[in-house]
């Protein structure tokens, strides 16, 4: 199986972490972000991944290599521009192309117990051209979903007004949690250039009837990483704990 990471941003949220390293290089309990995302999807069965870097991308390129990759194929994929989750996902689809298998699409920032073998089991079972991981907690940004867990909109925040694709009976608001189980077969719909979000393609796709679901992970474990206190508390959260 394959996978992306996303690791380009610049962390500007976890400064002054990221005064001299890029934040997959922060460390948590003394393994950076990228080891841990890394030993993740090693876990259930990815071999072949895909990083994409822009901030300090020299220091990712040398630590990987530092490291034999952890065990794994990793290639890199340099963003000399930034170009957010969708750009950066279509720029590196040429490592998905020739196969059928689903991957999985995974931010760095971000920690869990998320059983990631079952979510892509659920993506096979249903057919989905996308699976996200969805919560129910408080975020300033809200996904929403119908009855059936079909993506057909998204809120700034509670009280705002929603922006829907589709108009279904009840939604209910969700926070996502970083992590996607893609099919192969949406690289050739992403029609938008350059800069892009990828949650703005999948309402794009949603709108015209395409399977984007939700996967529930509420019982399991997951932080942001996007903020100094945070990585404390995951350390705090994981103290003799294995992932």
């Amino acid at each position: 199986m394959k996978a992306m990471i996303l690791a380009a941003g610049l962390g500007t949220r976890l400064r002054p972490l990221t005064d001299n390293r890029p934040k997959a290089l922060v460390e948590i309990a003394g393994r950076t972000m990228l080891e841990i995302t890394l030993a993740r999807l090693r876990a259930v069965g990815v071999g072949d991944v895909i990083v994409n870097v822009h901030h300090f991308a020299d220091m990712v390129v040398d630590y990987l290599k530092a490291n034999d990759n952890f065990g794994m194929h990793v290639e890199v994929s340099r963003e000399e521009v930034l170009l957010d989750t969708g750009g950066g996902l279509k720029k590196a689809g040429w490592f998905f192309s020739g196969g059928d298998e689903p991957f999985i699409l995974h931010n760095v920032d971000v920690i869990s117990t998320i059983d990631l073998q079952r979510m892509v089991q659920f993506h096979t079972d249903n057919q989905c051209l996308a699976t996200l991981a969805m919560q129910q907690r408080k975020t300033s940004r809200y996904l929403l979903f119908d009855e059936q867990q079909r993506l057909c909109g998204r809120q700034a925040g509670p009280g705002r007004q929603p922006e829907l694709v589709r108009s279904p009976q009840h939604t209910e608001a969700l926070a996502f949690s970083g992590i996607h189980v893609i099919s192969p077969s949406l690289l050739p719909m992403l029609t938008e250039d350059g800069v892009f979000s990828i949650i703005s393609a999948y309402l794009r796709l949603a709108a015209r009837g395409e399977k984007i679901l939700a996967f529930r992970a509420d019982e399991y474990y997951w932080r942001d990483l996007g903020k100094p206190e945070n990585v404390t508390q995951a350390a705090e959260d994981l103290r003799g704990k294995a992932l």
